[in-house]
């Protein structure tokens, strides 16, 4: 599916075009009538903009929905020690699933030309769950702020992380989606440790607000920088059905579906399952999340840049078997080098896997 552009060229689709989609070129003093795709300061602020909204979307997705292993354990532990450790992982479930469902919603908005309404709307969202979370007590305001909240406003984050680099990027499209998504693996290298650290010295509530603090000023950069380079002209229907009247693509979603089904066990338990079997002590505990997601960034940017070159379902199916075959070898895991070493590949293979997709 391509674009057509006031010149006559055709771009490469964007954002779920359909081919009876025209995209019309923005004024904003960059000139998108070039095919100058690939290059120019105005295209690698994109990158750093998508790279923060990762940073705050995927954040619970991969480092807040990563790092919230860390808030789980906290959870098991402390305010919810009274809840099963199943009750308390709906909150982490709930959270990632309005990531994607809200997808459904914010694509369309971004489509319609509503890119700078869904930015502000989800950065206020994100930050109110995260400072709401730092104020509750019961397991009913949590799933409300850190669940339900933050899961809504990630979800209008996350859409145009990944929607605009393809605007962008051409050649270099998949190498700048991975650069961007390392944004998530960042993220949950830093919440970990900082929630860690601060809850020990400050206190839950003002670590989390500092959190909350953190989001706030990495999305105001986001805010700043990034800039739409093309609109459609017609309105998308919210559902698309007709596409999966393509067997390939239906096939590649349901492929994606059912390897997506058992994807996030490791990233959300490794962590309180290590501890709770005394493979690791509290204090190493906190730090496997760190682990796995400082490898994750290398995953993320190594096979994409792969991918330019080699095509990205070559990159994807090796890093998605890779991935699954790790996932059972955890089984089989019963001392602290093992599990650490564990970690550090899953989250390399799986940064790429989730990277590859465009998922962060």
């Amino acid at each position: 599916m391509n674009e057509t552009r006031l010149d006559g060229k055709e771009n490469p689709s964007f954002a779920g075009l359909s081919e009876n989609e025209v995209a019309t070129p923005l004024k904003d003093g960059y000139d998108s009538t070039k095919d100058d795709y690939d290059t120019g300061v105005t295209a690698w602020l994109q990158v750093l903009g998508s790279f923060f909204l990762y940073f705050n979307s995927c954040f619970m997705f991969r480092g807040i929905i990563n790092a919230f292993g860390v808030f789980e354990t906290y959870y098991e532990h402390q305010i919810l020690s009274h809840m099963s450790p199943s009750a308390i992982a709906w909150i982490g479930s709930i959270q990632s699933a309005l990531l994607m469902v809200v997808g459904v919603i914010s694509g369309p908005l971004f489509d319609a030309g509503y890119f700078y309404a869904l930015l502000p709307t989800g950065t206020f969202l994100v930050v109110l769950g995260t400072m709401m979370t730092s104020l509750s007590t019961k397991y009913y305001q949590i799933m409300l702020a850190q669940g339900i909240c933050v899961g809504i406003g990630a979800g209008f984050l996350f859409i145009p992380s990944v929607a605009i680099l393809p605007q962008y990027f051409k050649n270099k499209r998949a190498l700048a989606n991975g650069i961007a998504a390392s944004g998530s693996s960042i993220g949950g290298v830093l919440f970990p440790i900082i929630f860690h650290q601060l809850e020990v010295q400050i206190g839950f509530p003002w670590a989390t607000r500092t959190i909350g603090f953190l989001s706030l000023a990495t999305c105001a950069i986001s805010i700043g920088v990034m800039r739409l380079r093309f609109r459609t002209q017609e309105k998308r229907a919210l559902l698309q059905l007709s596409a999966f009247k393509e067997a390939q693509y239906s096939l590649f979603c349901l492929a994606c579906f059912l390897g997506f089904l058992g994807f996030y066990n490791f990233l959300v338990y490794v962590q309180p399952y290590a501890i709770e079997t005394r493979i690791v002590d509290v204090n190493l505990g906190f730090y496997l999340i760190a682990i796995l997601n400082a490898a994750s960034t290398f995953g993320r940017v190594g096979p994409n840049f792969v991918a330019d070159h080699a095509g990205s379902l070559n990159v994807l199916f090796p890093a998605l078997a890779i991935t699954a075959t790790l996932a059972y070898c955890w089984a089989a895991v019963r001392s602290t080098s093992g599990i650490i070493t564990l970690s550090a590949l899953y989250g390399f293979f799986s940064g790429g896997t989730s990277a590859s997709l465009g998922l962060g």
